[in-house]
């Protein structure tokens, strides 16, 4: 009987350990430096708005890890002894191991501003990230934002709920510029805007002003304005949390270097999640994928692996969802910012602002290939096998409908969108 040990309680970790249970008895101890529980990172939001509570976002019970013979050790690891394959803890104990996966997460990206580490600074990704919100925000009233994408959104809608007023800095000249196509990156920006957030694009951050207590007074952007606030929340991205592993043996580039099989240089020890990079992704997307979905699908793949059954990562077709306020984002495949020499694009927008879809289709063969989605919903397999099996545009705009998943009572709007995508599409399609 293996000992698997595992860096990191989050989806890809948990994922992992779930998995290899089910498929053996080795021991398996669950490292976590963040909580003893695994949580959903994504229901942080609902906690400090007072939507959930920290029992809620917890998705198995306290017990099921035992039940499930896992072992939950606290503590942070400062070192893996490749050598001697064994785990050196900061508190200075030892744990040996047979395999190791590393499922550490990531970071949010600091770019050495200055006063970045002031009191009532700070990003969002962990609990202690949420907890610190909680004591930073306390009795202020103005909140400056750094960074145009998801976490942002999700840190103006926490603080709004609270009546802070936020400012919110985006260095590109539309929201998410650099993943959203206009028209899409338009919508969401009048969505946020309708919110009252004060949103400043082409705005950088060029310093942060502490007052006499040390804490945030104010920040200066690289245009020489002044903006008064109590808090700054840095959301510009975030990256794999691999500074412990700096100088050792695992190699490394922005995140753990790994195989198609999520195995790193050294034999017997993984990575897996938002810490894991490839050296060419196997389905050639980008080597760092810091996403749910994809983490969780690792775990189920690394599992397997250890277990005797050497299965390679295929995580199959692109997709994402997310929310911007009240609107839902849904997309599958890659929806570039800008469209590829050999991509056409299909686009509609309802009357009220808040809804859209874009089809992107190639123009050689015809053959459906992405779509962007805000405001309704669409069924994923139906998308998924659309895109996979190269069906041909003009049969996806036919069968729009067979994606609908928005429940009987939501407007239907798919007949409005037809009639335009067909008069959009040329004939020869």
């Amino acid at each position: 009987m293996k000992h698997i040990a595992i860096i990191g309680n989050g989806i890809s970790g948990v994922t992992a350990a779930r998995h290899i249970r089910k498929l053996s008895d080795h021991k398996i101890t669950l490292i976590s430096a963040e909580t003893e529980h695994f949580f959903s990172r994504t229901a942080l939001m609902y906690v400090y708005m007072g939507h959930m509570k920290q029992e809620h976002v917890k998705p198995y019970e306290d017990h099921f890890w035992a039940k499930n013979r896992i072992d939950l050790k606290m503590g942070f690891v400062s070192k893996i002894d490749v050598s001697n394959k064994k785990l050196i803890f900061e508190s200075g104990e030892e744990m040996p191991f047979d395999d190791l996966i590393i499922a550490c997460g990531s970071k949010p990206n600091k770019f050495g501003w200055k006063g970045q580490d002031l009191e009532g600074v700070q990003g969002l990704y962990s609990w202690q990230d949420l907890e610190l919100m909680e004591k930073n925000t306390q009795s202020i009233d103005r909140a400056v934002i750094v960074g145009g994408g998801l976490i942002g959104v999700e840190m103006a809608e926490m603080l709004l709920s609270r009546s802070i007023k936020v400012t919110f800095l985006v260095r590109e000249s539309r929201f998410w510029g650099g993943v959203l196509p206009k028209e899409e990156g338009e919508l969401v920006s009048r969505h946020i805007k309708s919110h009252h957030v004060d949103l400043r694009f082409e705005t950088e951050l060029q310093e942060i002003i502490p007052d006499e207590n040390g804490r945030v007074k104010a920040i200066k952007t690289k245009a020489g304005e002044e903006i008064s606030c109590q808090f700054v929340g840095l959301t510009a991205g975030v990256s794999p949390n691999v500074d412990f592993l700096k100088g050792g043996a695992v190699d490394l580039n922005r995140g753990v270097l790994v195989n198609e099989f999520l195995e790193t240089n050294i034999p017997n020890i993984y990575s897996i999640g938002d810490c894991a990079e490839f050296h060419q992704h196997p389905t050639g997307r980008r080597n760092l994928e810091q996403v749910w979905y994809t983490g969780k699908m690792m775990g189920e793949t690394v599992a397997q692996t250890i277990c005797g059954t050497k299965t390679a990562y295929r995580p199959g077709v692109w997709f994402n969802s997310a929310k911007f306020f009240d609107i839902e984002y849904q997309t599958y495949g890659w929806v570039w910012a800008e469209p590829k020499k050999n991509e056409a694009t299909l686009y509609w927008e309802h009357a009220d602002g808040k809804k859209c879809l874009k089809l992107v289709y190639d123009k050689n063969n015809h053959s459906f290939l992405a779509a962007n989605v805000f405001g309704i919903r669409l069924r994923h397999k139906v998308l998924d096998y659309w895109i996979a099996n190269q069906t041909k545009i003009s049969q996806v705009i036919g069968q729009l409908e067979d994606a609908n998943f928005d429940p009987e009572f939501y407007e239907n709007s798919f007949p409005a969108i037809k009639q335009q995508f067909q008069s959009q599409i040329p004939q020869t399609v």
